[in-house]
C-alpha cells in the first residue's frame, strides 16, 4: 500500500503537480517509501524534482510552534523536509500560532487558491469520518477555518500527547472540504479494522454531514486505498 502511494505521488511530483498533504500514523509508512523512492533517484534528477516541490498541508493545530515536535510541521519536517532537504517554503502548513487563527485560515486558503489549486490531495480517516480536521456535522462547501476539535478527534491523537486526550490541542486549523473537493484528484488511504464501519458508511451510505468523508463520493477523480482489514465491512457486487 504504502510503496503504490508513494508511487502516485512521485508520479505527480514529476509533473509539478501541487500536493495535498497529510498527517497522521497512516501517513508514515507512506512518506518512507516516498523517501525511499527519491533518494534512490540520480542526484541531479532529484534536485530538479524537489526544486519544482510545492504542497500544501491540510491541518494545524492552534497553539503549537514549528518546532513543536507534537506539530504537523514537526511531524513534516522529520518525515520529508529534513530528510529530503526540501528547500525553504515550498511545504507550507499553516501557523498553528498565528495571533488571528481565522485570518491565518482565510491567508492559508487564498495561498492554495494562488497556487493554482491544489492537483493531487493526499487523504486519510478520521475515525469519526473527518476529513483534515473537517469534524462532523460538516457540508460539503465549508473553507479553510479555526474549528474546535471533537472529543473523538482528541482521543484518536492522544498517542502523540503521552495518550492524554486533554493534553491534545482543542482547536486547529483546517482545510475545508470545499477546498479538498475542489483538488483534481484525491487519495484516500485507509488502514485498520478500526476504520472498516466508517470507510462503509463513508464510501457505500448516502453521503450526509455526519460523514464528512462520504462527500467524497461526488469526486470524479477520487482513488481509495486500503488494506484487506480497512476494507472488511465493504459490500462488493
Amino acid at each position: 500500500m504504502a510503496a503504490h502511494v508513494a508511487k502516485r505521488l512521485h508520479q505527480a511530483l514529476e509533473q509539478a503537480a501541487v500536493l495535498g498533504l497529510a498527517t497522521g500514523r497512516t501517513m508514515e509508512p507512506v512518506y518512507a517509501a516516498l523517501r525511499q523512492r527519491l533518494t534512490a533517484l540520480p542526484p541531479r534528477q532529484l534536485a530538479l524534482l524537489l526544486g519544482h516541490w510545492r504542497s500544501f498541508n491540510l491541518d494545524e493545530y492552534v497553539g503549537l510552534a514549528k518546532d513543536d515536535p507534537q506539530s504537523f510541521a514537526g511531524f513534516m519536517q522529520r518525515q520529508l523536509a529534513g530528510p529530503l532537504q526540501l528547500p525553504g517554503g515550498c511545504l507550507q502548513i499553516p501557523d498553528g500560532c498565528a495571533p488571528d487563527p481565522e485570518a491565518e485560515a482565510r491567508r492559508y486558503s487564498a495561498a492554495v487558491m494562488a497556487a493554482g489549486g491544489i492537483d493531487l490531495q493526499l487523504l486519510g480517516l478520521g475515525s469519526n469520518g473527518h476529513v483534515g480536521f473537517n469534524e462532523p456535522p460538516c457540508s460539503a462547501a465549508e473553507l479553510c477555518r479555526c474549528l474546535a476539535l471533537s472529543p473523538a478527534t482528541r482521543e484518536q491523537n492522544a498517542a502523540s500527547f503521552g495518550g492524554d486526550p486533554a493534553a491534545v490541542p482543542e482547536r486547529a486549523i483546517t482545510l475545508g472540504t470545499a477546498e479538498i473537493l475542489a483538488a483534481r484528484r484525491v487519495l484516500l488511504v485507509v488502514t485498520g479494522a478500526a476504520k472498516a464501519q466508517i470507510l462503509r458508511r463513508a464510501l457505500q451510505e448516502p453521503p450526509c454531514p455526519e460523514v464528512p468523508a462520504s462527500w467524497l463520493q461526488h469526486h470524479p477523480q477520487l482513488e481509495v486505498v486500503v488494506d484487506q482489514d480497512a476494507a472488511a465491512a465493504l459490500e462488493f457486487s
